[in-house]
């Protein structure tokens, strides 16, 4: 994995429930001295003790002096905002929680969260800005495109492929060996057994397109 600068502030845009996770590895990996959040919701966090210090489009005062950390659940909201202060020129780090675990030769790209109880098995690549939730189970030489959301509880077989900015919800399992395109919704519980070669949303045992 590619070693990233560091500096001794962390910002992280986005003060609710998925920033709180984020915060909480960021705090338990020891890099950082100070952790604040921006968030266009004011009074946001103040009953977690959260420190909003700003909005979102202040994040340019901390370009030169924080890495800066997009923790967004929603894929294309995460995505918007990531290419905007990677443009600004900002500093990208990857939150790793000391208590998941990454084999060898796992790639794991800027701006993306490995959560706790996660496991990365050998040989896999996550692409950027990714979620990796609570307890999801990645084995080897899986590929994860860029802005994938992977819910708690996911479980995702030897050599599976996740296109760009696809959603696996809570509890979903995936055969190995298998590709899910980009755009793809994987519902709570599913389990996809064939590839998923066209975009919408997925459900059931076995997981099939729901026709709207």
């Amino acid at each position: 994995m590619k070693r990233i600068k560091s500096n001794k502030q962390l910002v992280i845009i986005g003060a609710g429930g998925h920033g709180r996770v984020v915060a909480d590895a960021a705090a338990k990996m020891r890099k950082w001295k100070k952790i604040l959040f921006l968030d266009d919701q004011s009074g946001i966090g103040n009953d977690f003790g959260i420190n909003v210090a700003g909005t979102i489009e202040e994040f340019r005062k901390y370009i030169t002096t924080a890495d800066i950390f997009v923790a967004i659940g929603n894929n294309a909201t995460r995505e918007k905002i990531v290419n905007l202060i990677e443009k600004a020129g900002a500093n990208i780090p990857v939150i790793i929680h000391p208590n998941s675990t990454v084999g060898k030769n796992v790639t794991i790209s800027k701006g993306t969260v490995v959560v706790a109880g996660v496991v990365i098995n050998c040989g896999s690549k996550i692409g950027i800005s990714c979620i990796l939730n609570t307890s999801a189970t990645i084995d080897h030489d899986n590929v994860i495109g860029d802005f994938v959301h992977i819910s708690p509880g996911v479980h995702l077989a030897g050599s599976v492929s996740v296109g760009k900015s696809s959603w696996l919800g809570i509890g979903s399992s995936v055969s190995n060996n298998l590709t899910i395109c980009g755009d793809a919704v994987i519902g709570a519980g599913a389990v996809v057994v064939k590839s998923i070669n066209k975009s919408g949303t997925y459900v059931g045992v076995p997981a099939r397109k729901l026709h709207k």
